[in-house]
């Protein structure tokens, strides 16, 4: 961190996540390494047209729900909310219900039980006993969340597409440095539905095989499910990286250039704007980078303008790839899914996650360094990018603090 002014760091106390690349921390370092993960499947029955696509599933067995909060979105939630149950419970006891906020994403809510429920009362004449509409409210995720830790701060669901769960970070760095609540539960969840699969199917923009990021044959998207959540205070705690530092985040920076509803501007602008926002937030130069997590989606569209958008900050000479082959993409989860990635390689001893492709490199990219087996990061803060229809944008830094 440069001689600026000291700033107040946000510490990550506590986190988790389930998604394709699996339901715990040992699944998904043992996936990571592999360079494979066995739950991204090639399905059918999404697509209104028959054809078939792959999706990121979540696979383990999930918790029961009760009432209106009953969808699969909250079931997977509150999969990764019990794995760190205890350090949230220990929290609101220490600080008080009222000074706990709930900052979550989605995208989807609880759409795919409103079809199910759809789809029965077209086959019986009403819709089943357990469904609630509010179960596919965009705000029923906060609440849910909110209701089950007896918390009484601020609640917020952000849905801003697939820079949603980025957004969180923002707000919540917002809420604690205010001095508005002491601890805040960040987080994302997003199910598979025909909805988002048929959009994005209708926008020629969902790929029939495994994604390809950075190669010269993408076609498109995999959408996956997921979910993760991480408690945030600016309190130092007990998760370390090997180093011994405490996992913070270092900044967060945002854009919206709103060039196109659908399609990036093609010379990265808000990409570009969001990533040095990043950077200044964190007090940081792009040569204090260890990995860059890119948004990544094997669209021709996106993988263009980032890699353009990479290169201009920081040419070649930092390491990049997309996860997404490992997760699909998680929609408004993607970013705090990815967050959490980086959290686990901050965390562990284990080498960057290479680049999953066909392994033909789309020449006409700018030449980012794409990350290859058996990299290791060599410093210890790393960006993550996510980009949104309309041009919102979200980068965020994580890393280790080292004062």
């Amino acid at each position: 961190m440069s001689k600026q002014t000291k700033k107040r760091l946000v510490y990550i106390n506590s986190w988790a996540m389930n998604s394709a690349l699996g339901d715990n921390k040992s699944t998904a370092k043992q996936r990571l390494s592999q360079g494979v993960s066995e739950d991204m499947c090639l399905e059918t029955g999404w697509l209104n047209d028959g054809k078939t696509t792959v999706v990121g599933k979540v696979t383990s067995r999930l918790p029961v729900i009760e009432g209106k909060f009953n969808t699969r979105n909250n079931q997977i939630a509150l999969s990764v909310l019990l794995q760190i149950e205890e350090e949230i419970k220990s929290t609101v006891q220490r600080y008080g219900k009222d000074r706990i906020a709930v900052v979550v994403a989605t995208s989807t809510s609880g759409i795919s039980d409103g079809e199910s429920a759809i789809a029965k009362k077209q086959q019986v004449g009403e819709f089943p006993e357990s469904y609630h509409y509010q179960q596919q409210e965009l705000g029923n995720l906060g609440e849910f969340v909110a209701q089950h830790f007896n918390i009484e701060g601020p609640v917020y669901t952000i849905s801003t597409a697939c820079s949603s769960s980025g957004r969180v970070f923002l707000s919540a760095k917002r809420l604690l440095n205010a001095g508005l609540v002491d601890a805040v539960i960040v987080g994302g969840a997003d199910s598979l539905c025909k909805l988002t699969l048929n959009g994005f199917h209708g926008l020629e923009a969902l790929s029939t095989t495994h994604c390809n990021p950075f190669s010269e044959n993408r076609n498109g998207i995999n959408i996956g499910e997921a979910a993760a959540f991480m408690l945030l205070s600016n309190e130092k705690n007990n998760i370390s990286n090997n180093n011994n530092n405490s996992l913070a985040l270092l900044g967060a920076g945002d854009s919206s250039d709103a060039h196109h509803i659908s399609a990036p501007h093609p010379e990265g602008k808000g990409a570009i704007e969001a990533m040095l926002n990043a950077l200044d937030d964190a007090q940081l130069l792009a040569e204090d980078i260890g990995y860059i997590n890119a948004h990544g989606t094997a669209t021709a569209l996106n993988d263009a303008m980032e890699a353009k958008a990479i290169y201009q900050i920081f040419s070649n000479r930092v390491p990049v790839s997309s996860t997404k082959p490992f997760t699909g993409h998680a929609l408004g989860t993607a970013s705090i899914i990815e967050a959490a990635i980086i959290c686990l390689l901050l965390e562990e001893d284990i080498d960057l996650p290479k680049q999953v492709n066909d392994g033909r490199v789309d020449k006409t990219l700018a030449p980012i360094l794409l990350v290859k087996a058996g990299q290791k990061l060599a410093k210890r803060a790393v960006l993550s990018n996510s980009f949104a229809f309309g041009g919102n944008n979200v980068s965020i830094i994580l890393g280790a603090d080292n004062e």
